[in-house]
């Protein structure tokens, strides 16, 4: 069997850990296993990053849709339950746009779940 002499493949492989880590401080942007390290903990934070940012952005949604409807004389819980009552499908994130954007749809939207609200 030949031997196999690894240059390129090395190289190759250390490069890309170098590369990831340009931008850090000092060593772990310059030595290959301090870099590893300092690469391999990054990417772990990142993979829970974008775990956190879906809760952080659904969060916000309800912070913003809750200022809204207190706005039209309601709770965020009973806008809700209202909506749901109501047979409106809207999500989270579309509700959160209009009362953005557009607070005359919201309003429209937080009458029909009093309505729906004060006919059970």
């Amino acid at each position: 069997m030949p031997r196999v002499k690894r240059g390129t493949k090395r190289r190759a492989k250390r490069k890309k850990i170098l590369d990831r880590a340009s931008g850090y401080f000092l060593t772990k942007s310059k030595l290959y296993r301090s870099a590893k390290e300092a690469v391999e903990r990054g990417l772990k934070f990142a993979y829970a990053g974008r775990k956190q940012r879906k809760r952080q952005y659904r969060s916000l949604w309800i912070v913003r849709i809750g200022a809204a409807a207190k706005l039209n004389g309601m709770s965020y819980n009973q806008f809700i339950h209202g909506l749901k009552k109501a047979g409106v499908e809207l999500d989270r994130k579309i509700l959160a746009d209009i009362a953005v954007r557009d607070s005359a749809g919201f309003a429209s939207l937080a009458q029909q779940a009093k309505a729906a609200i004060g006919t059970a």
